[in-house]
C-alpha cells in the first residue's frame, strides 16, 4: 500500500467504491479508482467548483456523470464497433494508485492504467501506459502523459478530459475566450467562425479546432472558472438542454441547468499518432477568480 500523507484518506465512496479524499490548506477534493475520476475539488474557502449528478451510478462497469471523466482511448461511439463503451473503456476501468506527494499545501496524486488481457481484447488491442497526475490546491491541475509500450507497432488515440463545471443557472452562464476560433455544431459539418462570446442558453453542443482556454462567467456564483490547456488541439463546450437530459438515466429533471462542460481533448481528425517508446501530454490548469467579471451583453 502507498504511504498517505496525513491530507490524504483512502476511504469508501459512493457505492463503496475506493477514493482518496484530499483535505489539505489549498484546497480539498475527492479521486475515485474506477475511472481515475475526479469527482470533486474545492479551493479553501470557496464553493465545489466542479458538478457531479446526484443520479450518477457509482458501479462498476459505468461511469460517473460529472467531475472529471476521462475518454481515452476513443471519443464518442467507436467506429465500427457498436458495442464498445461509449468515450473508451478508461473510464470504466480500474487505475492503480502511483504516488501520493503533500507539498506547500497542495496535494498531488498520480494514478497509472495500464494495457491488460481484456484491453487487448477489445477494440483497441494496443500495449499503453496512461498516467494521470492531478494536484488539488488553489489551482486543479490535470495532466495525462500517454505512452506506447509496444516494440514494433505505432498507434493512435483519442482522449479528452470531459470536465463538468458547476454553475448557478446555465441558461445565463456566458463563456468568453472562444472568440477567433472556428468551431463544428454538433449535427453540422460546416465549420463556423466564434466572433462573440458563447451564451449556454437552452444547451449547446460545439467541437473547437483550436482553442485552448476559455472563460465560464458565472454570475449567480458570482465567479469566473478559467480553463488553459496545453497538449490539446482543441475543446468541447457541451450543455444538453432539456430534451437531452431528459433522454439520460444520469440527469435528475433540471440538473442540467447546474453545470456546463468544457472539454480539453484530441479527437476526431486531431487524434495523437504515437511511436513505439513515444509519449504524448496534455494537460489542463482550472482556477477560479471572484467575483465574476461580467461581460457586455449589449
Amino acid at each position: 500500500m502507498i504511504a498517505l500523507p496525513k491530507s490524504v484518506e483512502l476511504r469508501a465512496g459512493h457505492g463503496g467504491l475506493p477514493m482518496l479524499y484530499v483535505q489539505s490548506s489549498a484546497g480539498s477534493g475527492e479521486i475515485y479508482l474506477h475511472g481515475g475520476h475526479v469527482a470533486s475539488w474545492t479551493p479553501a474557502g470557496a464553493a465545489p467548483v466542479l458538478w457531479t449528478s446526484s443520479a450518477s451510478k457509482f458501479d462498476l462497469g459505468f461511469p460517473i456523470r460529472g467531475g472529471v471523466p476521462i475518454c481515452f482511448p476513443w471519443f464518442g461511439m467507436k467506429d465500427g464497433h457498436p458495442d464498445a463503451p461509449l468515450h473508451g473503456f478508461a473510464r470504466i476501468s480500474p487505475w492503480q494508485l502511483v504516488k501520493v506527494d503533500d507539498s506547500f499545501g497542495s496535494v498531488t496524486v498520480q494514478l497509472r492504467l495500464t494495457d491488460s488481457a481484456e484491453s487487448r481484447a477489445s477494440a483497441w488491442p494496443h500495449r499503453f501506459e496512461l498516467l494521470y497526475t492531478v494536484t488539488f490546491g488553489s489551482e486543479l491541475r490535470l495532466s495525462i502523459d500517454v505512452s506506447n509500450s509496444d516494440d514494433n507497432s505505432g498507434f493512435g488515440f483519442e482522449a479528452a478530459l470531459h470536465n463538468y463545471y458547476a454553475v448557478a443557472n446555465s441558461r445565463k452562464v456566458i463563456v468568453s475566450g472562444l472568440e477567433g476560433h472556428d468551431f463544428i455544431a454538433n449535427g453540422d459539418a460546416s465549420v463556423v467562425r466564434e466572433n462573440t462570446p458563447v451564451c449556454i442558453g437552452e444547451g449547446v453542443s460545439r467541437r473547437y479546432l483550436s482553442a485552448n482556454e476559455a472563460v465560464i462567467h458565472d454570475d449567480g456564483n458570482a465567479r469566473s472558472i478559467h480553463i488553459h490547456s496545453t497538449g490539446a488541439t482543441g475543446a468541447v463546450l457541451w450543455n444538453p438542454g432539456a430534451e437531452t437530459a431528459k433522454a439520460m438515466a444520469d440527469f435528475t429533471d433540471g440538473e442540467w441547468t447546474k453545470t456546463v462542460c468544457f472539454e480539453t481533448c484530441n479527437i476526431d481528425g486531431a487524434a495523437v499518432w504515437l511511436n513505439p517508446g513515444e509519449t504524448h501530454s496534455m494537460t489542463a490548469v482550472i482556477s477560479v477568480t471572484t467575483p465574476s467579471r461580467p461581460l457586455d451583453r449589449r
